[in-house]
């Protein structure tokens, strides 16, 4: 009986996070205590298998809670890709199926009367769309299935939006109940194809032709999710649904998906324990949409899987090639991504005719609200990249692209390593090696290497891919070009095309005036590139003492 009590007790170890009672330990009665860390739901997205199996679930279900019973039931999420809006889906898949036990423990448990409703759940994370035709075999599909799991007796349309329109209404008769519609990824068709214009405007028509049957079947319908990475025009893509309330930027929804601070030191302490809270929230948190900021879930349950390295998780899933050919093609300067100021217009939505670089990097979560401003009647948004990961990640990728270089990245690494040992010869060597292993034909038939620019923003994408303090055009007794602030020493960079003076420019101005209360060693450094050579042929330094002399 009390090896039976004991094995009670391990058993349940196994299934519950705390388990405590008497058990038997060496022939004595004592009082024990068991801890056991839920597992990690990596690439989970089904909440059911979360929840049965012991694994961590941030229980969202007060937001899904207030989506259901606040009115209107027709929504709109945008968020980046991974972070959990899958799963969200899912849980509000397994409320309106009625599952109540299944929350036993959550918020929604006793607060809701869960009624069964008929769920047409349509997902597009899994489609290899090429072109009009692949998307219309994908979505009859996706209707196939949906006839199976919903015992339909009917056959497919002639077209997709008869098909749609058809599973709605039956399903409505079938179960005289109401249907409830999710659609994951709703955008991801558009999206694998946005580099190709007349693809992408060929699949938006036809996804705007599918969507419009929502509107149109408005008296069958219970409760309308969609999400998506971008938020395309009503003109463009939601015609046919002026109804659709999006949430995106709505504080009550801002922590919908993703991890807010207090949840990742709840449900993930046993997990973290002994680690630095503060260094992993400036690796990975930051993403904000007005409201609590988070975390990326992706990021977090990796971090702790590979044993708390410090990594670019979620940005390695997938390099933003796309986002890389528009900064390359329209020359963005990069230290501008520092301080970035757009209204609610270019948040709002974008289309294939029309693809502003600051929206979609917004969208896609390489850039973050920071703040707001308000502008008279108008709100300005100031963005800035998010937390480390994506500081790193992102600019050391597009210093790649922009460069071509196969050895960059290591004549950046020693180039930081020269301004770290305050070497300014080897600093001068490995920035001529990087810019001399460009490739000739970057500069074939372009003007590029005339602008200073383009040089700024490659040793500015370096530095800052280290995770460095770098600022441009921080403001002193004037603007200098950039300033990188290291443990024990402050930079102060002036470039020059074709200009000699770009050393006098910094001592004539006096911008380091603004650092001599530090206790850091200042350093001026003047860049001189020649548009012949297409390569540095000047660089000059000088210290500055604390006293405000130079030499």
């Amino acid at each position: 009986m009390l090896f039976k009590l004991n094995n009670f007790l391990k058993e349940n170890v196994k299934k519950k996070k705390e388990v405590t009672g008497f058990c038997l330990n060496k022939y004595k009665w004592s009082w024990c205590y068991y801890i056991v860390m839920k597992k990690l739901p990596i690439g989970i997205s089904t909440l059911e298998k979360i929840i049965n199996n012991n694994y961590v679930y941030i229980d969202k279900t007060k937001i899904a809670l207030e989506l259901i019973e606040n009115g209107g039931g027709y929504y709109f999420l945008s968020r980046p890709r991974r972070f959990g809006k899958s799963l969200f889906l899912d849980t509000l898949k397994e409320i309106f199926y009625g599952n109540k036990e299944l929350f036993k423990g959550l918020h929604i448990y006793d607060k809701y009367d869960f009624e069964k409703y008929p769920v047409i759940r349509i997902s597009f994370n899994d489609g290899g769309v090429k072109c009009g035709d692949d998307l219309k075999q994908f979505i009859r599909e996706i209707l196939e299935k949906s006839i199976k799991e919903l015992d339909l007796n009917i056959s497919l349309g002639i077209t997709v939006r008869e098909s749609f329109n058809n599973v709605i209404i039956e399903t409505f008769k079938k179960y005289n109940q109401r249907v409830v519609i999710l659609i994951d990824e709703y955008d991801k068709p558009i999206l694998d194809n946005i580099d190709d214009k007349e693809i992408a405007k060929e699949i938006r028509d036809e996804l705007k032709n599918f969507y419009s049957v929502i509107k149109g079947a408005d008296e069958y319908l219970k409760f309308v999710f969609l999400t998506g990475v971008s938020k395309f025009s009503k003109v463009s893509l939601f015609s046919g649904l002026n109804n659709l309330n999006d949430i995106t930027l709505n504080p009550n929804f801002s922590t919908i998906c993703g991890y807010t601070q207090s949840e990742l030191e709840e449900s993930f302490k046993e997990h973290l324990k002994g680690q630095d809270l503060n260094e992993i929230r400036q690796w990975y948190n930051g993403y904000k949409w007005l409201g609590d900021s988070v975390y990326n879930p992706f990021d977090i349950l990796l971090f702790i899987s590979n044993n708390f390295i410090y990594e670019n998780y979620w940005f390695s899933t997938a390099t933003p090639t796309f986002l890389l050919k528009l900064i390359d093609k329209y020359r963005y300067y990069l230290p501008d991504l520092e301080n970035i100021k757009v209204d609610n217009s270019i948040l709002e939505s974008f289309d294939v005719d029309n693809i502003k670089l600051e929206t979609l990097m917004w969208q896609t979560g390489y850039l973050t609200i920071d703040k707001t401003e308000n502008l008279l009647n108008k709100i300005e948004y100031i963005l800035k990249m998010p937390n480390r990961e994506i500081e790193m990640s992102l600019l050391s990728s597009v210093a790649e692209y922009m460069t071509k270089s196969p050895t960059g990245t290591r004549h950046s690494n020693n180039m930081l390593r020269a301004l770290l040992n305050k070497n300014m010869e080897e600093f001068e060597t490995s920035l001529k090696a990087l810019f001399a292993s460009i490739a000739y034909n970057n500069f074939t038939n372009s003007e590029i290497h005339k602008y200073e620019g383009y040089y700024i923003s490659v040793f500015y994408a370096y530095i800052k891919s280290f995770g460095v303090d770098i600022k441009n055009e921080d403001s002193t007794n004037g603007r200098i070009d950039i300033t990188i602030m290291l443990p024990d020493t402050i930079y102060l960079i002036e470039f020059k095309i074709d200009d000699k003076h770009a050393l006098d420019q910094i001592k004539e101005k006096k911008y380091y005036e603004k650092f001599l209360d530090t206790d850091k060693e200042i350093i001026l450094i003047g860049i001189e590139f020649s548009t012949e050579e297409r390569n540095v042929v000047k660089i000059e330094s000088e210290r500055c003492k604390a006293s405000g002399n130079l030499g």
